[in-house]
């Protein structure tokens, strides 16, 4: 799963997904449900075993495609190697075998980890294939683990909405039309119909489902949601606990974001990884974050465990438990061994006795951090972020050393600010002075927008609070400061990674310094 395309959908397709060139399907008759627990009543929901909204649980998304036997996901059509990271052994390793679910659910537990997200391409109708084939032995083996007195990990939904657009009927998912909305639901129907409900994941009684991105549908709007749940309801005796992907129209009981293998995603459904290579996909430019041993890893964690209690996400997603493609993976391999389950289990245990780790570094104790063009090979505290669509190059303008903006692939242009998390990370309402030193020609004006605690203030919950007018451009061509006062700031890493950026609009901006002082009552 390309890890990049929830980010792009996300900044490309506004409030609205744009339409696509592909035919649509325009009609659709819902068959019936093909497992055997649909419908259900009130009565057959009673061995639901519910985590509450307050309590801290750990997922992981479950790949459950490979199939050793027919080679499915072990070797690509080409005759290479499929897979980055390898299992220990092949015997068995499959999506049909009960024995490898057991193996897989029993190593998941010893992680710590509390369910897993079977990762789902069902297309109503369409039955024959692996995502229908492996949920009876899924079944089977958590059943037989709880017969021997284990407590197997519980099972939500990952829908993986990559099949609104490719699926067997080779037609485009419009969700604004009711064919769109009845073939969106019956995904869903079908997931749980296989699932007795005391294998759910639920919270408060409501089963789990996480939507990935939006992008892959012709449309969408804010009536998906209710047509869905008001069905779930007829058939299931319940309601859903649905958390959208970034980009998703509607009300939803949370908010995630694929892409925590690359970096943490703090959202109110946090998710993070051990790193990525997708060297072994035929046809994807190289994109690797090294897991760094497994120091990558750690440092996401412990990243997480220093929010504060009140503000910190009560769902970690770990992404993934065995994404073997792309070397997201954190179950046993020949690679690391067990290595990464060991990890999972440490940091897990951490987090749901409540630890918050203390702010450490050579900032914690400073009123002020900075940045200077001229001394970039010196920790000062804060680091512009190339990357994204905040691509910057060094320069030297006007006699004086600079970074200036530059266009991206995404269409803006911004200027990332991360501050040294010693020095400030996820507070309630810190005041900050912020001082960017920039060359007077060349943009239109520039924005400053930043991690605010207010989570109404700006999408994905507050990160990018604008501040009030832009700063306009005189067109002098001298250096000049501009002097910005932030107030109510979170400073998560929320604002992709930073926490605070330089909003381009129209042209290229160069900076020279930025300085961040602290307001002396906040420390």
């Amino acid at each position: 799963m390309n890890p990049i395309l929830p980010f792009v959908s996300a900044c490309l397709l506004g409030t609205a997904s744009v339409a696509a060139a592909e035919a649509v399907l325009e009609e659709f008759q819902t068959p019936p449900p093909p497992g055997p627990h649909c419908p259900l009543t009130v009565e057959q929901l009673k061995p639901v075993e519910s985590y509450r909204a307050d309590q801290p649980v750990v997922g992981t998304y479950f790949f459950y495609w490979y199939d050793i036997y027919s080679k499915a996901h072990f070797v690509n059509g080409d005759g290479s190697d499929a897979l980055v990271d390898h299992p220990v052994s092949n015997d068995d390793f499959s999506f049909k075998s009960v024995a490898w679910w057991k193996r897989e659910l029993q190593d998941v537990t010893a992680a710590g980890i509390d369910f897993i997200l079977p990762v789902y391409w069902g297309c109503p109708g369409d039955y024959a294939g692996w995502s229908f084939a492996g949920l009876p032995p899924l079944v089977e083996a958590w059943e037989e683990l709880t017969r021997e007195g284990k407590a197997p990990p519980r099972v939500g939904l990952f829908y993986d909405t990559s099949t609104l657009q490719h699926n067997p009927s080779g037609k485009r998912l419009d969700l604004l039309l009711d064919a769109g909305k009845q073939w969106f639901y019956a995904t869903v129907r079908d997931f749980f119909s296989f699932l007795p409900p005391k294998m759910w994941a639920a919270v408060d009684g409501r089963p789990i489902v996480v939507l990935y991105s939006p992008g892959f549908a012709a449309k969408q709007d804010p009536a998906l949601f209710p047509f869905v749940r008001e069905h779930f309801r007829q058939d299931f005796a319940t309601d859903l606990y649905l958390v959208k992907s970034l980009g998703w129209e509607g009300e939803a009981d949370n908010l995630s974001s694929w892409g925590g293998a690359l970096g943490l995603k703090a959202y109110g459904v946090t998710a993070l990884g051990p790193g990525y290579d997708h060297h072994a996909v035929p046809g994807r430019a190289p994109l690797v974050v090294d897991r760094e041993g497994g120091a990558f890893y750690s440092r996401m964690w412990e990243q997480f465990l220093a929010y504060n209690l009140p503000r910190r996400a009560k769902i970690v997603l770990v992404e993934t438990w065995n994404e073997l493609h792309e070397g997201t993976d954190i179950c046993d391999t020949k690679e690391y061994g067990r290595r990464f389950i060991d990890l999972t289990a440490k940091y897990a245990k951490l987090f749901k006795e409540g630890v918050v780790l203390p702010k450490t570094g050579p900032f914690a104790d400073a009123q002020q951090v900075e940045w200077d063009a001229s001394r970039s090979d010196e920790k000062l505290g804060i680091a512009l972020r190339n990357s994204g669509d905040g691509l910057m190059e060094p320069t030297e303008l006007a006699d004086r050393k600079c970074w200036r903006t530059r266009q991206s692939e995404h269409g803006g242009k911004y200027a990332y600010v991360d501050l040294d998390d010693g020095f400030l990370f996820d507070e309630a309402d810190a005041t900050l002075l912020v001082e960017v030193e920039y060359l007077d020609r060349g943009f239109t004006s520039f924005l400053l927008e930043y991690d605010s605690a207010d989570p109404t203030a700006s999408v994905r919950e507050g990160a990018f609070k604008a501040l009030g007018q832009p700063v306009q451009c005189g067109g002098t061509g001298d250096w000049k400061r501009a002097t910005l006062t932030i107030t109510g700031a979170r400073l998560a890493n929320r604002c992709n990674g930073g926490d605070l950026r330089f909003a381009v609009l129209g042209g290229e901006l160069a900076i020279s310094r930025v300085t961040a002082k602290r307001d002396a009552q906040d420390k």
